[in-house]
């Protein structure tokens, strides 16, 4: 049992999960917003076509209503929702290209040669472009400049 736990505690703890969980979270949220969007102004623009409230809309058969204006409502809100959703991805993409873009057309930056460098016989530190041991007044090889 105690396995089991720690398993379980290392799953929640991983990122994608709490990801996730915010996203739901956020989801949840979101649809309360498009639910008001579409109860609110859409459905009653929609029923001045239809001179009523598209969620009013019932069709009564042998004494057991039938709400189909509760079910376009549903399927309104699922298109607005999933039309909004795409926007959301789509701009997202927009941007991440947008930041590759920028990282690849951004020049690599030469890391600084060093000022200093060790002589290879007393280890002393010299200057870089040394061709004498200002300590051990050895010679050093010059570098093939490139």
């Amino acid at each position: 049992m105690k396995k089991l736990l720690k398993e379980f505690e290392k799953f929640i703890m991983r990122g994608n999960v709490i990801d996730m969980a915010v996203g739901v979270i956020v989801g949840a949220a979101f649809q309360g917003i498009v639910n008001s969007l579409v109860n609110d102004v859409i459905s009653p623009l929609l029923g001045l076509i239809a001179n009523t409230d598209l969620s009013y809309l019932v069709l009564n058969v042998r004494g057991v209503d039938i709400k189909y204006g509760s079910f376009l409502t549903a399927v309104i809100n699922f298109l607005i929702m999933a039309f909004v959703i795409f926007l959301l991805v789509k701009g997202i993409n927009k941007l991440a290209e947008l930041g590759i873009r920028k990282d690849k057309n951004k020049k690599a930056e030469e890391p600084a040669k060093p000022a200093t460098k060790l002589c290879p016989y007393c280890k002393s530190e010299i200057p870089a472009d040394a061709v004498k041991c200002c300590h051990c007044t050895s010679d050093l090889e010059v570098p093939v400049s490139e």
